[in-house]
């Protein structure tokens, strides 16, 4: 497990907002600070994993001292976010399914594995 900053705000009209110092383009929010805590978690996962499985190296965290350093930083609130920053091993599985609900899955996507995995992480989501 890796522990990486993530910066927390919060503007009085809208939800919290959450990005990565670490990780540009990586960004969240969540409409109570428990939500975007959660959230945070999971996009940063979520990224991570991307960056894994495109073969891109996944930054160390930054010192927190040089994070707070920037003063363009100073409305944020620093969040710990502990992630796991190594391969997930894939492992293969026989699924049947409808042969019609394969053929919209095809239609939709050029990677049916990838497709099927983050519609499972979509619905335990949903669940938990």
């Amino acid at each position: 497990m890796t522990i990486h900053a993530a910066l927390l705000r919060k503007d009085p009209n809208s939800a919290y907002s959450v990005d990565f110092p670490d990780f540009p383009g990586c960004v969240t929010a969540g409409r109570s600070l428990e939500e975007a805590k959660r959230l945070a978690h999971e996009a940063l996962e979520f990224h991570i994993a991307g960056m894994i499985e495109d073969h891109e190296s996944v930054p160390r965290p930054t010192a927190l001292d040089a994070i707070l350093a920037d003063p363009q930083r100073q409305d944020a609130v620093v969040m710990l976010v502990d992630v796991r920053a190594e391969p997930i091993r894939s492992v293969r599985i026989n699924v049947t399914l409808p042969e019609d609900l394969i053929h919209r899955i095809d239609r939709s996507t050029n990677n049916r594995s990838r497709f099927l995995a983050d519609a499972a992480r979509a619905r335990l989501n949903e669940i938990a």
